[in-house]
């Protein structure tokens, strides 16, 4: 019986070798000053390489705020909670964590959670399951965090095209009107770096009677005048029921959260069993995280920078012909379009190149998009994005890739303009 089983989990992996999609995991250090540079290891292997795929947008993750702060709790509380949230895992440094997110939200409470997933999964499963004959309608790019929570909810659900408002109406109009509702959906969507036409979405959730779920992990501490995300830039925090951030992306450390009036976040807290049953975040990760958020809310200078080095990127990608989606974010999506020539491209920009970026294939994105996902960051020189460009010439070479005359278009969008 052994041998079945063994040779069952055998196939499974020998599948995702055939259809070109297993994933290899790369032996990375970071070196703290030395951002986006880390060693990468791989047998007797031992070389330098410039990472271009971090979801550390901008660099905080080694800021000597963030790493004193960590240090300092460390010493003063030790390494762990000590437990669950209900049960001595709640520390001075969650309460203090929860209250600055609050605060970055402009809502009455907020919720620390091990994950961004978690947090998405938690909440939206716990408020569908508890609203009583509860309709959520799901973009169908969401995050697959969001789709489990909904999916967990046994709620009733319906997914409307992309950013198609019509087609949202369109289902909206589909139920009853004094049915409970929840609109959930992200503010960039991390694969087309696009964003949601929010507003919109808020205009038609007052119409139709529902509550809206935004996910702004990929814009938390990039957009708005404290980082607080796109709805603060757009002046939209207040029209958003339930925003949903991370505390792993541009704010350096590790967590996700949850962000609403204080009935919305007790019911969370008191029903959720992913969030009841799991051992607090140490300490150390809410220190940090405190100290990160405290200094985007008045530090402009990261944002700025990160979004001036994309902006430069695209153009620069653009003159070469290297086909990349028409992204108005800070995120830069290359186009392959085949999981192959994907890993063959990444393989190549490592070892003859020595630039670290992970294909990004299926079941991530639809097949037939494979891609590779730049995320330029405020610590990328001009001569590392000028060698980043080369090399992806030279690889398209290699691999007879398409090329694209685009260099009178002006294809690429404008990221969206920082708020001052």
């Amino acid at each position: 019986m052994d041998h079945y089983y063994q040779a069952f989990f055998e196939k499974r992996i020998e599948d995702l070798h055939r259809e070109k999609r297993y994933r290899v995991f790369a032996d990375l250090e970071r070196r703290v000053g030395e951002f986006p540079v880390a060693t990468y290891r791989d047998g007797d292997t031992i070389k330098d390489v410039t990472i271009w795929c971090s979801n550390d947008y901008l660099g905080m993750g080694q800021h000597p705020k963030v790493l004193d702060a960590m240090c300092e709790a460390v010493k003063t509380a030790g390494a762990g909670a000590g437990g669950t949230r209900n049960i001595s895992g709640t520390t001075h440094y969650h309460v203090t964590l929860e209250d600055e997110l609050a605060d970055l939200h402009g809502k009455e409470s907020a919720l620390l959670f091990s994950s961004g997933y978690i947090s998405n999964e938690a909440a939206l499963s716990t408020l569908a399951k508890l609203l009583p004959d509860c309709v959520v309608f799901s973009d169908e790019k969401n995050h697959a965090s969001m789709i489990a929570g909904i999916r967990h909810s046994g709620a009733e659900k319906y997914i409307f095209r992309h950013n198609d408002l019509a087609h949202l109406e369109q289902l909206l109009k589909s139920v009853d009107l004094c049915r409970p509702k929840i609109i959930a959906f992200e503010s960039v969507y991390s694969m087309d770096g696009d964003f949601a036409p929010i507003e919109a979405i808020c205009d038609l959730a007052d119409k139709y009677a529902a509550m809206t779920y935004i996910d702004e992990v990929h814009a938390v501490g990039m957009y708005g005048d404290r980082g607080a995300g796109v709805a603060e830039k757009l002046g939209l925090m207040d029209r958003i029921d339930v925003i949903e951030g991370t505390l792993g992306k541009a704010y350096g450390v590790m967590g996700g959260y949850i962000a609403a009036k204080r009935n919305i976040i007790d019911v969370v807290r008191s029903y959720a069993s992913s969030f009841i049953f799991t051992t607090s975040l140490p300490p150390a990760v809410m220190a940090g995280a405190t100290a990160s958020i405290m200094h985007l809310k008045v530090s402009q200078i990261e944002r700025a920078r990160q979004q001036e080095r994309a902006q430069k990127l695209k153009s620069m990608l653009r003159d070469a012909g290297i086909p990349q989606v028409n992204s108005p974010s800070h995120i830069v999506p290359v186009m392959v379009a085949d999981p192959k020539r994907c890993k063959q491209a990444t393989d190549l920009l490592l070892s003859k190149h020595n630039i670290y970026v992970q294909p990004i294939n299926y079941p991530t994105v639809p097949r037939g998009t494979e891609r590779l996902r730049l995320t330029p960051g405020p610590l990328h020189n001009d001569a590392m994005m000028q060698h980043l460009v080369d090399a992806l010439v030279d690889v398209w070479h290699v691999l007879g890739l398409a090329f694209e005359d685009n260099k009178s278009e002006g294809a690429t969008a404008d990221i969206i303009p920082l708020a001052v």
